[in-house]
């Protein structure tokens, strides 16, 4: 599964990561929440190094609620706890180098293991409660960061259209095909290579019913 994955490289506008990949994970029942943001009002918050990338002029910043499964450790047996797990990205999309990208400003899980696992890693996650359920085909997520109240997240979603791979050029191929993400920490600048297949995705239609998740305050 994994050659196959690692030798599906043509639609990549960038190289693969070098060396061996270190880690792969599922994710499924997401929403990707897109919302443009004037350039301005965020490349403040961007380390420095970053230059931050705009579609026709504008910046975007998405939140992404899904859910993780068969999270596997190369050379590790699978933990059978530690391997699913659900998750409140944001991000917002930057460049590097000339290299696209997408820049973390934080990354929310439900397992403090796996938070706790990943910050040993220098990625910027916190420990939040969260639920997610499903009647019929709608989503329902809620996350709310533990000792942070106001860092909260309640949103529904459902599936609107049949499934399709965003064409070149568009908005939608321009957020999703991503292949390097970079996060700060304590003024260090770490780069992480990604690697997937195309993104086949869904319209959707959402109702968010709460969202206090202001990126440019996600520090401790």
């Amino acid at each position: 599964m994994y050659e196959d994955i690692l030798n599906t490289t043509g639609h990549r506008g960038t190289s693969l990561p070098e060396g061996p990949w270190v880690m792969s994970q599922r994710w499924r029942d997401m929403l990707f929440l897109h919302c443009p943001v004037r350039a301005g009002k965020i490349s403040q918050y961007l380390p420095e190094g970053l230059e931050l990338d705009t579609f026709e002029g504008e910046a975007w910043v998405t939140v992404l609620p899904f859910r993780v499964t068969d999270m596997h450790v190369r050379s590790l047996s699978s933990f059978p706890y530690l391997h699913a797990y659900l998750e409140l990205n944001v991000r917002t999309y930057v460049r590097y180098g000339g290299a696209p990208g997408i820049f973390f400003f934080s990354l929310d899980a439900d397992k403090l293991l796996n938070v706790l696992g990943a910050r040993l890693t220098t990625l910027p996650y916190y420990y939040a409660s969260m639920r997610m359920d499903k009647k019929q085909e709608d989503f329902h997520f809620v996350s709310r960061r533990r000792r942070k109240a106001a860092f909260y997240f309640e949103g529904t979603y459902r599936a609107a259209s049949e499934a399709y791979c965003p064409l070149e050029g568009t908005l939608d191929h321009w957020l999703l095909e991503r292949y390097y993400a970079w996060s700060s920490i304590k003024n260090s600048l770490i780069e992480i290579g990604i690697h997937h297949t195309p993104w086949e995705v869904q319209d959707a239609k959402a109702h968010v019913q709460t969202v206090s998740i202001p990126p440019f305050a996600a520090e401790d």
